[in-house]
This record gives structure tokens, C-alpha cells and sequence, in this order.
């Protein structure tokens, strides 16, 4: 076969060269998105994409703490590491609880002082952030505007999943300015 005027000798030269043209280019266009998330990745996309959102954030900053910090509060009496992360376990559970699921049998009171290793506190925190996703997605609008009891109050199962995320967010916030204390980068600000 005669080289054509690019210096190609034949078909399989041909095919070969596209394939490598075609995987260079889709490389180039994916490896932004394969070297990081998109920090805003859930923002502005609703409920479901917010809890995204916090989740991720929680679990890469968990994730992202070295394991003596766990133990580590700023003040005497102020809650560790640990114990926050253990207080937003508790929390999403007791509140998700109001709305239908029960807590979970293992769940012990004290958990906030026992439960306190790297390891643990990460393997309860994925559960409920995931407890909360899965009720979420199950939800149908009739089910939100359902009327619920807590603390001598009415609310409603769409308020309940409110204050889950919002309480969510204000420990996340907590749990940055613990990391950036210790000095831990929270992994999305990098």
C-alpha cells in the first residue's frame, strides 16, 4: 500500500492512531474531574443534592483527620473531635427517628463518649448520613406534610429533614474550625 500524504501505511495504522487521538482527548477533557470533585457538587440541587453535599464534606474531612485529633477540644468541657462527630450521628438518627425509622438498636446512649476511634466514628457517621439519604429518596410529598410531636412541639416530617441538614451544617462548620485549629485543610479547599 502506498503511504498517504500524512505518512499512514495502512488501515490498521489508521485505526490505531485514532483510537490513540480518541483516548488522548477524552483523557484531557476527564482528568479535571478526575483529579478533584467539584467542590459545589450538590449545590443548589435541592434536599437530596445538599445532603450530597454535607456528606461528603463530612466524610472527607473525617477521613481527612489524623486519628490523634479525634481526641483533640479546644477548651475543658467542650466537645472533642469524636464527640461531635458522634453528636451529629445521634442526632440525624433521633431526628430521622421522628419521622418514621426507628434509632438503631446498637446505637448506645453514651455513644458520644465510648464510641471515640478514627475507625468507628467514621463507620457510625457514614451510617446515618446514608440512613437519612435512603429515608429522603423514599419520602413522597404526602408523607413531608405528615404532622409529628417533638419536644412538645408540632412540626412536620419535611421540617424534621430540615433541621437534620441544617444541624449537619452548623457541626460541619464546628468541625472545620477544629480541623484548621489542629491544622487540617479541609480536603475541598485545597
Amino acid at each position: 500500500m502506498k503511504p498517504s500524504r500524512f505518512g499512514i501505511h495502512s488501515l490498521r495504522q489508521a485505526s490505531l492512531l485514532v483510537v490513540c487521538a480518541l483516548f488522548g482527548f477524552l483523557t484531557a477533557v476527564t482528568a479535571p474531574a478526575a483529579r478533584a470533585q467539584d467542590p459545589l457538587d450538590g449545590v443548589w440541587q435541592g434536599y437530596d443534592g445538599e445532603w450530597r453535599h454535607v456528606s461528603e464534606q463530612l466524610i472527607a474531612l473525617a477521613e481527612a483527620t489524623p486519628e490523634k485529633n479525634f481526641a483533640w477540644r479546644p477548651a475543658p468541657g467542650v466537645r472533642s473531635t469524636s464527640e461531635v462527630y458522634m453528636h451529629i450521628v445521634d442526632a440525624s438518627f433521633y431526628l430521622l427517628s421522628i419521622t418514621g425509622p426507628k434509632m438503631p438498636a446498637d446505637l448506645k446512649d453514651d455513644a458520644d463518649k465510648t464510641v471515640t476511634s478514627k475507625a468507628e466514628v467514621i463507620r457510625w457517621l457514614k451510617r446515618s448520613l446514608e440512613a437519612v439519604k435512603e429515608a429522603h429518596l423514599k419520602e413522597t410529598p404526602e408523607h413531608l406534610a405528615r404532622k409529628v410531636r417533638i419536644e412538645d412541639r408540632d412540626s412536620t416530617v419535611d421540617w424534621m429533614y430540615l433541621r437534620i441538614i441544617i444541624h449537619a451544617n452548623e457541626h460541619m462548620g464546628q468541625l472545620v474550625a477544629y480541623a484548621r485549629m489542629t491544622g487540617v485543610v479541609p480536603p475541598w479547599s485545597k
